[in-house]
């Protein structure tokens, strides 16, 4: 983990927009389609992680999109019932992860075998018009690997990964006032914290006043799992410094490369 000092850091930073571009890949929600599952720590890292491919590839198109539903149907760090993204790291350094075209999410565990890692489904019946149809394997798919993993908190180191490498992924309290965040800055006063959701953190900037935070406080940007309509367009920003629910205490990142690069 490369530390850059402070006076290395620009003032402001999200990776949404550098110079006009943004390498934010799509917001997911993991309560689609049947809710009931607890994944949003499956869903940081692979957002984290499909936005620093993004990142990797320059925002080359297309996009990738990892897949949770790996991690659900592999227990690749946890289960509908929670997990652990230093967990979900270690797998995916370990075993890889495909992308969500070839295993979409769909809120609940299945077995880990070759086709709940990656599939191809086609109708069934003489003419194909038969449904439900015939799900197979695929052979040889495009897998994503990690070349290191760790952890950070503290403002400047999660500074120096953000801007260093890309978007990270961050514990947090999802308390009942942050539940109902419609916009702003948010931030939270709290005699103690207990991370019970995870998010990712993808820049930082200063509030200019009327936002809910005082002119020249630092914020941080994030994105939620739980859908556009939550938040600012499935995304969030919450004080930096303190207040913030625990979001600076327990982050981790990971360096993304493919089955077929030289790492």
């Amino acid at each position: 983990h490369e530390v850059i000092g402070a006076r290395g850091l620009p003032r402001a930073w999200d990776w949404r927009n550098v110079s006009g571009r943004s390498f934010a890949t799509w917001n997911t929600n993991e309560f689609l389609p049947r809710g009931g599952c607890a994944s949003c720590w499956a869903q940081a890292v692979t957002s984290a992680l499909a936005d620093r491919i993004a990142v990797k590839r320059g925002g080359a198109w297309p996009q990738v999109g990892l897949s949770p539903q790996v991690l659900l149907n592999c227990h690749g760090g946890g289960s509908c019932q929670g997990g652990d993204p230093a967990g979900a790291y270690a797998f995916i350094h370990q075993r890889g992860i495909t992308d969500e075209t070839c295993q979409n999410y769909q809120a609940k565990e299945l077995s880990c075998e070759d086709k709940h890692i990656c599939r191809n489904c086609a109708p069934g019946g003489e003419k194909g018009l038969v449904w439900p149809g015939v799900c197979v394997a695929v052979r040889q798919p495009i897998v994503w690997y990690l070349s290191q993993y760790g952890s950070v908190r503290g403002v400047l180191p999660m500074k120096a990964e953000i801007y260093k490498r890309g978007p990270i992924g961050c514990g947090i309290e999802a308390t009942r006032g942050f539940r109902a965040y419609r916009g702003g800055v948010y931030s939270e006063r709290r005699a103690s914290v207990s991370l019970d959701a995870q998010v990712s953190l993808t820049g930082w900037g200063v509030a200019r006043g009327g936002e809910d935070a005082p002119a020249g406080a630092e914020f941080w940007v994030g994105r939620n799992s739980w859908g556009t309509y939550w938040g600012e367009g499935g995304w969030f920003r919450i004080l930096m410094h303190g207040h913030n629910l625990g979001v600076e205490t327990d982050c981790d990142w990971g360096v993304p490369y493919q089955s077929s690069e030289p790492v």
